[in-house]
């Protein structure tokens, strides 16, 4: 114990002739060696604040370390498709644009394949399951030899656009998302709470060096009795000006960033943008649903009644068989 107390007498010795950044240092180590006489207490309050705007980081911190996803297009999209470069190089749309005027299974198959018109198509899990629908459409209008079209072949091109179009809703979804919410909290993340965070640094700063200055000024003023045990009752401090200046100036510094911390922190947590953007989030993802329910919805009765016809004249072979 007897080394400690002379290697905290050390430090505040050496820190009179110090800058203030490696005074504050030789603070910092004091406290965390357990040898600071005094630490100045922060208002309760602004520990207050300090644990809510924490809390807001890590809230932040972990949304976006999920929702982030919506800037990766292919976040859905199934890891064990293969799908080729020429899978990827035309719309469902002009896909089937190209089969309608095709005459012969070489036309629809160069239909299939025909070479990129633009960018490749996204990957998306709706837009995989259109290609994959459009493909086992075209495989079944090729072996299909009776009359009339192939039901299950019809419903699948007829799936494959819609498919598409609900592959086309959710990129719209991701790119409101993208602009009106991950915009929003990143900057909340990456300049509002970096704003708290140097405020509050500049607060402990302050602090460390209001400490210094007080502990210094008492170590180079401290006189003891002749006769007196070194106790609290028998300690006295005796300033000089310049010291109690000093010390009084570290204070005023201290105040003025407590109080700047204060006014940042308040603002950060009082601002109505991070709800405003999680509000955005929940509007593009209800406009994305009920765009796929209207979506399914035009589908739906299509594909019902190509099955109920299916069936009739299924029931009607069967009698007639019979």
């Amino acid at each position: 114990m007897d080394n400690f107390k002379a290697f905290g007498n050390s430090l505040s010795s050496i820190g009179q002739q110090i800058t203030p950044f490696a005074s504050r240092t030789f603070q910092y180590t004091k406290e965390q060696l357990g040898q600071a006489e005094d630490k100045t207490e922060l208002p309760p309050d602004y520990i207050d604040l300090e644990k809510r705007v924490d809390a807001l980081k890590q809230v932040h911190q972990k949304m976006l370390t999920v929702t982030s996803q919506y800037s990766h297009e292919a976040y859905d999209y199934p890891a064990n498709i293969k799908e080729s470069f020429s899978d990827l190089g035309r719309t469902v749309s002009e896909k089937v644009q190209l089969l309608s005027s095709a005459t012969t299974p070489a036309e629809a198959q160069a239909a299939l394949v025909a070479p990129p018109s633009a960018k490749p198509q996204p990957k998306t899990f709706s837009h995989a399951i259109a290609r994959a629908s459009l493909a086992s459409s075209q495989l079944l209008h090729q072996q299909h030899t009776g009359a009339g079209e192939d039901p299950l072949a019809t419903a699948l091109e007829k799936y494959a656009l819609v498919s598409e179009r609900l592959g086309e809703a959710r990129l719209a979804q991701d790119a409101q998302i993208q602009s009106r919410y991950l915009a929003g909290w990143n900057t909340t993340l990456n300049t509002n709470l970096m704003f708290a965070t140097r405020a509050r640094k500049n607060v402990e700063k302050a602090r460390l060096t209001l400490d210094s200055v007080k502990s210094r000024a008492k170590g180079n003023t401290w006189k003891i009795g002749p006769n007196s045990p070194r106790d609290d009752h028998h300690t006295t401090e005796e300033l000089s000006p310049e010291a109690q200046e000093e010390i009084e100036k570290a204070e005023d510094e201290f105040v003025t960033q407590t109080e700047e911390a204060v006014g940042v922190m308040k603002n950060v947590l009082d601002t109505p943008e991070p709800l405003r953007n999680l509000a955005e989030l929940v509007a593009a993802q209800l406009e994305y649903h009920k765009k796929s329910a209207e979506i399914l919805s035009e589908l739906a009765p299509i594909i019902e009644g190509l099955q109920v016809e299916q069936e009739a004249n299924y029931r009607k072979s069967r009698e007639d068989a019979s």
